[in-house]
């Protein structure tokens, strides 16, 4: 009986699943409204795995308050100074050039996304790409390849983003003695030509002037739509707590006792499941160094696939009212390629 319990549960929590990677690119409604129906999957998920307790309620009401404080206030400061980041862009690319501005965008903000948080230097991205005289398509593709360098350059430090963060907590004792900078040294070899690619791919896309002298003050965003968006953020990150509390135990029971060359390819779960929390069940110290590389390589690039995969993501699209199906576009063909990419290399080398 309890067996055949364990069965319905994690069959309902890979149909949750299903239905999160699906759902918003066959259905318009849920593609519009993906923050609420993330939102439901996680209620449900949670409900289904029996997991609820004041504690998470606390935590899903309590963490997206940092990150929704920034968006709102970097909205506002954005809006009243906005004009002398169009004056400062202009400039840059005035001596520059197209190219220039847009791979050192993509570069500088994705090495110091280490520093600045993952969470500003995607607003900053934001902010940038609002200002560019480029296609729509196009203004999806930059923010792609944008958000893509800030996730793999947010992991160099503890600070970077949450994922960094379990990380150097989980590894902080023996045998790693894992200190502030043991993820530069641990990744930062494969780190930093992804930088150079994904800021050598948002070169490819400036062929001609992208910005105009700006005359006075732009029109901006209201202050209604700043806290609308900073509300969708909120209610975004708490679907995601929601959601990885939820699936945790189809994740470990999942990955229990799998390669790492299985858990390479089970690590794209987290394009739609927070990657803190497939790391908070995966990494122990016990692992070796190359597995260790190996499941963050696979955390990082699988979290650029998807909208929901990291809060770079969330933001740029929420702010640049990119939908599901435009990010996955830009998204899938990259990542994909480049997720193959480093598993042969990372077989070969390690």
């Amino acid at each position: 009986m309890e067996q055949n319990l364990s069965v319905v549960v994690m069959t309902l929590l890979s149909l949750i699943v299903l239905a999160a990677l699906t759902l918003p690119f066959l259905v318009h409604k849920v593609e519009e409204e993906l923050e609420t129906f993330l939102l439901v999957c996680g209620v449900c998920a949670v409900t289904i795995s029996g997991a609820w307790s004041g504690h998470l309620v606390a935590e899903a009401l309590k963490e997206p308050l940092a990150i929704t404080a920034a968006v709102l206030v970097l909205g506002v400061l954005f809006k009243r100074f906005g004009h002398f980041t169009a004056h400062i862009v202009h400039a840059v690319e005035t001596k520059t050039g197209p190219k220039t501005l847009l791979f050192a965008t993509v570069l500088l903000l994705g090495l110091f996304s280490s520093i600045l948080t993952a969470i500003i230097a995607a607003l900053i991205t934001a902010e940038v790409i609002k200002l560019l005289d480029l296609p729509s398509r196009d203004k999806t593709r930059l923010a792609v390849y944008a958000c893509f360098a800030i996730g793999f350059g947010a992991i160099l430090t503890p600070i970077g983003e949450p994922l960094s963060t379990i990380v150097i907590a989980k590894l902080k004792g023996e045998p790693y003695q894992a200190d502030f900078f043991f993820l530069l040294r641990l990744m930062g070899v494969w780190i930093v030509p992804a930088l150079l690619l994904f800021a050598a791919l948002a070169a490819r896309l400036g062929k001609r002037p992208l910005t105009v002298k700006p005359e006075g003050k732009s029109e901006s965003e209201t202050y209604r739509q700043i806290v609308v968006r900073a509300g969708k953020v909120y209610m975004f990150v708490a679907a995601l707590i929601l959601l990885g509390d939820g699936l945790k135990p189809l994740a470990a029971r999942t990955i229990t006792h799998l390669s790492k060359y299985a858990l390479y390819w089970i690590n794209s779960l987290s394009a739609v499941l927070d990657n803190a929390t497939l790391a908070s069940i995966e990494i122990m110290p016990s692992l070796p160094k190359e597995t260790l590389v190996f499941l963050l390589a696979s955390l990082i690039l699988a979290g650029g696939l998807l909208i929901p995969g990291n809060i770079p993501n969330i933001i740029c699209a929420s702010k640049l009212g990119i939908k599901s199906r435009e990010w996955a576009r830009a998204a899938l063909p990259i990542g994909l390629v480049l997720m193959v990419v480093y598993f042969i290399l990372l077989s070969i080398v390690l």
